[in-house]
């Protein structure tokens, strides 16, 4: 019984510890959405910060004391009153534009009057998730395609090709360069670089079979077991850098840093879910991403969480206004948090608990590279012996039989057969031993180039180890700090981080063929 008071009350102590030195600023996120429910959308003045509008599946509501009160002002008619997608029109900020399921709907003052600028032929174009506002026209992403108004809505063109029929997820353009377009859809990544009169696939989507789901035991036989779903989530743009596009997949996330003509992999360290659905970025180039597990920033090299004490689980959108305030929108409502303008280390010796009981970095690598063979003292070994090589002579030996030797039969009698003839004698062995220096080694060995070409591979192969190594090393620092600053109720996201910071000892195991976890036994013992 003392045993388990011992440990609840350590785990309270280390919690309130950490909350108290490591923290963003405003540390608590605040639910102002009241009785708001399944918010999936979110527009905020930019003038004043307090007027707020959020797009829920019950329609919109507004607020105009920062969320202390709030009134519905728009409701959809049919089955599908989703709002998908809240923005502002060129006019100003009493001009907004409602992309929701039963179309696209504007109003010119402040929400007080709505009317539709798009319906669609069917429910699949009716439903609306993707809306950019340019002085070259307008683009409308739907389930089912792209379209484009030249003239405010009035009249819309459905795009020809892929575009014309798949689904869009989001469309994204830089302020600084608004003739390039950008589009994730179902199909990959579009670009276009004369406002949308010719795209350019610059990303293609891998399709992967939809699992089919079951329930209570039992398939559901009417669902089309030949669905194929996309790997694309959601794209953006660096705001300072217009090159630099940023793609969220079930997989990770994908960077580009030449508007999309190559793409390569960006860091993952300290994300629980490759799974990611979306990403902003603030107008300092602050990179935040959502994803199954929560609501992540970006610094120093590594993802940190920042849902610890957001009581949803499910974030649907995250937004940001002028006073560094960071909005979700959730299951469970709307969610406010007061951020700070770095990641706050306010005391050296927190980091020094979390690696007392931690093998030394330096013993991590030393493990490592013995493993793996990369010793750097292998190079040197090879080339010593390489120099005396030269001084060893080569050895070479001959063995062979000799059957030449005829011998000459007399035996003096005229009338005897065998007499006066030629007989072969008997087999003789011819051995010999040659020993020989090349002399020329001494001054240059040919083994040097490929001890050369070896070293080079080999310092590579190091280093790459050495990094894995490190980023394992440090990221599970990270999960043992983000697993202290976890509510003792939050038991889903405390058993993720559990299970991650299983998962990184077993791959430094696996890279230190068990020291790893050796070292820690002992240092427990």
């Amino acid at each position: 019984m003392k045993k388990g008071m011992y440990f609840w009350s350590g785990s309270i102590f280390c919690f309130l510890f950490m909350a108290g030195s490591l923290c963003w600023a405003g540390d608590s996120w605040q639910d102002i959405g009241k009785e708001l429910l399944n918010a999936k959308a979110l527009l905020i003045n930019p003038i004043n910060p307090k007027i707020i509008y959020v797009g829920t599946d019950r329609g919109i509501f507004k607020s105009e004391d920062a969320g202390n009160n709030w009134r519905n002002i728009f409701l959809t008619k049919g089955d599908k009153k989703t709002v998908n997608l809240l923005i502002f029109d060129l006019k100003g900020s009493n001009s907004i534009y409602a992309a929701t399921g039963s179309g696209l709907f504007y109003s010119s003052n402040n929400g007080s009057k709505w009317k539709r600028v798009f319906r669609g032929k069917n429910d699949l174009e009716a439903d609306c998730l993707a809306l950019a506002i340019l002085p070259s026209g307008m683009y409308l992403g739907t389930r089912q395609g792209l379209f484009t108004s030249q003239d405010k809505g009035r009249s819309w063109h459905k795009e020809s090709g892929k575009l014309g029929n798949s689904k869009i997820f989001n469309i994204v353009y830089s302020s600084q360069d608004q003739a390039s377009l950008y589009i994730a859809s179902a199909d990959g990544v579009f670009k276009s670089i004369n406002s949308g009169k010719v795209w350019e696939r610059i990303f293609v989507a891998h399709l992967t079979e939809k699992s089919k789901e079951v329930d209570n035991g039992f398939e559901d036989n009417d669902q089309d077991k030949e669905v194929k779903v996309s790997e694309i989530r959601y794209l953006a743009v660096d705001p300072n850098n217009p090159k630099y596009l940023y793609l969220a997949t079930s997989r990770g996330i994908y960077e580009s840093k030449d508007g999309g003509i190559s793409w390569e992999i960006f860091p993952t360290f300290g994300l629980l879910s490759r799974d990611l659905y979306f990403l902003l970025f603030s107008r300092q180039s602050e990179f935040y991403c959502i994803g199954k597990s929560g609501i992540f920033t970006y610094q120093d090299s590594a993802w940190q969480e920042l849902s610890f004490t957001l009581s949803s689980s499910q974030i649907n959108f995250i937004t940001l206004d002028k006073d560094a305030y960071l909005y979700a929108c959730a299951e469970k409502g709307l969610f406010k948090l007061g951020l700070g303008h770095s990641y706050n280390f306010a005391r050296a010796d927190t980091l020094t608990g979390y690696f007392k009981d931690e093998p030394n970095i330096g013993e991590v690598q030393k493990a490592a590279i013995k493993y793996a063979e990369v010793d750097p003292e292998k190079i040197m070994r090879w080339r010593k012996q390489a120099a005396k090589k030269a001084w060893l002579p080569q050895l070479s030996a001959n063995l062979g039989r000799n059957t030449t030797d005829l011998w000459h039969w007399e035996g003096g009698s005229t009338i005897k057969v065998s007499d006066d003839e030629l007989r072969r004698g008997r087999d003789s062995l011819d051995w010999d031993l040659g020993l020989s220096w090349d002399l020329s080694e001494l001054i240059w060995s040919t083994d040097q180039t490929s001890i050369d070409v070896r070293s080079k591979l080999m310092v590579e192969l190091r280093n790459d180890l050495l990094d894995e190594v490190n980023k394992i090393y440090f990221e599970r620092i990270r999960v043992k700090m983000e697993l202290d600053n976890l509510s003792i109720e939050d038991r889903k996201k405390r058993f993720e981080k559990e299970l991650r910071l299983r998962e990184l000892t077993a791959s430094i195991d696996a890279l230190t063929g068990g020291y790893f976890s050796q070292q820690l036994a002992k240092k427990k013992t």
